[in-house]
């Protein structure tokens, strides 16, 4: 995905949204590693070990176990070495307040993933086409 080879950051609880997105990723030719957690916590313990790489883009589901996206957001966005990676909410919630409080937690984009394979492939291919021209700043 994009110029960046980081790894790509995927929050997210379920199994087969999980699968769904390797798949696609895979179908889409894109060769970032993929780095899978399943909740809020698991991503700010994996983004704050000094010896995982920081990845390039991190993919959040809202409705997780233990720290759900919005609670991540919240912490993620006011740390200082984590508030400037972007994050795309990849979610099925469609609930307008969770909308409001990710943009005004500064998320990149908030999708509804889809129903079908072939739409959610079409959605990251979009995702990917996206952060592939974007221009991000050093030392993201």
């Amino acid at each position: 995905m994009m110029k960046d080879m980081r790894p790509i950051l995927l929050v997210e609880d379920d199994e087969v949204d999980t699968m769904t997105v390797k798949r696609s990723l895979k179908d889409l030719h894109v060769h970032n590693s993929l780095i899978t957690v399943s909740n809020g916590e698991e991503a700010l313990d994996y983004l704050r070990d000094e010896q995982h790489q920081r990845p390039c883009i991190i993919l959040l589901d809202i409705n997780m176990p233990k720290m759900n996206g919005i609670e991540f957001l919240t912490v993620a966005k006011n740390d200082d070495k984590l508030k400037k990676i972007p994050v795309i909410v990849l979610t099925t919630s469609k609930e307008e307040q969770d909308k409001l409080d990710s943009f005004e937690l500064g998320v990149a984009g908030y999708m509804i993933k889809p129903c079908t394979y072939e739409k959610f492939l079409e959605l990251l291919r979009t995702i990917n086409g996206y952060w592939t021209v974007s221009e991000l700043p050093n030392g993201i």
